[in-house]
């Protein structure tokens, strides 16, 4: 870049005041710095390969809004597409309140100056508690991923406690304990957060999958072989699956697990809550997951925030990573205050202590969501899960109804999202979807590559917005998709036959 250069959204890149500031430091160039402390054969030193700076605001919003054109939303087609991210309705009073000034960073100060923020935040976690049958529910961590992570490496540390605890109190026999570092997980586990926790937890436990029955379940009996040998600090299963089915094994997980000193840790559907049992009330220890559902709009890399969950026992509240809110009597009767609890836990208490690092970046979805929440009520969230379940049984009926194509080929009950099997098609999911693009439909999830044993398999979407028009166009569409790749190769068929036959034959 040349030194004249004046960047148009860079502060202080006059050249005037560049000169100041490399004379301040004593250097002549800024490129003495980088020298420094990167290592030379390290140092690119030819010019990036990037376009030249729009300088004119008005040129870089009119660049930038032509890229965004060229995307097509679910607004304008209909979506099928889940996984971990979903389209529900959103109350216009949830973008109304998380669009005040006074919330939209929802970036808490002390406790002495933002009483207000800190109160919805508390609002949230109260109904969160109450929607999970849990006494503890902390802020809000990054998404879904970022609390399941947060959640063994909870689990670690609570059993490095316990075995702390009790070597110095003389139990010899729990000293021969010590080591439990691995975290057992089901096979079927969503593919992304569990590729995250490997990373996010190497340096302090191991995951490993346990396999599965003919259901999708978790294959307890291999679980409990897992399990003695005594190593397991936890033990992890989704409710329901990221392939959709409910686990109906949870009280059964729970149970082995305590059995064998493991700590139980269970990420639930919150949107499936109104109509199914908390994991808390199946034996879960540690309940976590995502908000997205609760009054966010889906986003791209944005828009979603976790909890985690437990019931109040301290040895699993000290190792708690994010903040808390409490409320607190003050000296005026009837008057109450609100601020972080148990502080020294978190990186606002003390960054060289804490049990992880966390900013306050996701505040204003633990807002959004309260608003969702108070909204709804319980049978807001009755209704939600019930409607979500009805549409998923016309789908899966609807989607049978196809030669071909077998909807919910493990069996069982599912929630919002249902596995479709297109290999006796003979048509690779992703042709499949490429034709349905044509039609304008997302279609289903791709998980042939994810997990190989199901074969052409996508997990198909669906929320209480997904109405029977869009149900009836889409097996319409795949049923024309089918037939008519099945008809073009009868017809070859017949062509290579007649090309097969004799001459004299043909002249007959």
């Amino acid at each position: 870049m040349e030194k004249s250069f004046v960047h148009p959204y860079m502060p202080n890149s006059v050249p005037e005041i560049r000169r100041q500031l490399l004379d301040e430091l004593g250097v002549e160039d800024v490129k003495e710095i980088y020298g420094s402390i990167i290592p030379d054969e390290l140092l690119f030193k030819e010019r990036l390969n990037l376009p030249e700076p729009i300088r004119s605001e008005y040129e870089l919003k009119k660049h930038v809004t032509g890229i965004l054109n060229k995307n097509v939303s679910t607004e304008e087609y209909a979506s099928f597409l889940g996984a971990g991210c979903y389209k529900h309705q959103v109350p216009a009073v949830c973008d109304e309140i998380n669009t005040r000034g006074e919330f939209l960073t929802a970036y808490c100060g002390d406790t002495y100056s933002d009483h207000g923020k800190m109160q919805a935040i508390f609002e949230y976690t109260s109904m969160m508690g109450e929607l999970l049958d849990a006494d503890v529910v902390s802020y809000t961590t990054y998404d879904a991923g970022q609390s399941v992570c947060s959640a063994f490496r909870m689990a670690v540390r609570i059993q490095s406690s316990s075995e702390e605890s009790s070597v110095e109190n003389g139990d010899a026999d729990k000293e021969q304990d010590k080591g439990r570092t691995v975290i057992l997980v089901p096979d079927t586990m969503n593919p992304e957060i569990y590729s995250q926790a490997v990373s996010y937890c190497r340096n302090v436990s191991e995951i490993i999958k346990v396999g599965h029955d003919e259901r999708g379940l978790m294959a307890l009996e291999e679980l409990e072989e897992r399990l003695k040998e005594g190593n397991a600090a936890a033990v992890f299963y989704e409710n329901p699956s990221y392939l959709g089915f409910f686990e109906t094994q949870a009280e059964k997980i729970a149970e082995l697990a305590h059995q064998y000193g493991a700590v139980c840790i269970a990420q639930p559907q919150v949107s499936a809550l109104g109509i199914m049992e908390s994991p808390m009330n199946l034996g879960a220890d540690i309940v976590c997951g995502d908000i997205q559902p609760l009054g966010m709009h889906m986003q791209y890399g944005g828009g979603q925030a976790g909890f985690i969950a437990s019931h109040q026992k301290l040895e699993y509240m000290e190792q708690f990573p994010t903040y808390m809110y409490g409320i607190a009597k003050t000296d005026k009767a009837d008057t109450y205050g609100w601020g972080r609890a148990m502080n020294y836990r978190c990186s606002h208490g003390s960054r060289e202590k804490a049990n992880e690092y966390f900013g306050t970046e996701t505040g204003l979805w633990g807002i959004t969501a309260g608003v969702y929440l108070a909204s709804m009520g319980p049978q807001g969230m009755y209704e939600l899960g019930e409607t979500i379940i009805q549409n998923l049984k016309y789908l899966t009926v609807r989607l049978n109804g196809i030669e071909g194509v077998r909807a919910n080929p493990l069996g069982g009950s599912n929630f919002q999202e249902v596995l479709v099997d297109f290999s006796a098609t003979g048509k690779s999911v992703t042709e499949i979807n490429k034709a349905l693009l044509e039609c304008r439909i997302f279609g289903g999830k791709d998980v042939s590559g994810e997990f190989p044993w199901l074969g052409q398999c996508a997990l198909y979407c669906v929320s209480e917005l997904t109405t029977q028009d869009e149900m009836d166009a889409l097996a319409d569409a795949l049923r024309r998709i089918v037939t008519e790749e099945r008809d073009v190769d009868l017809q070859a068929g017949k062509r290579d036959a007649a090309d097969s036959e004799p001459q004299a034959a043909k002249e007959v």
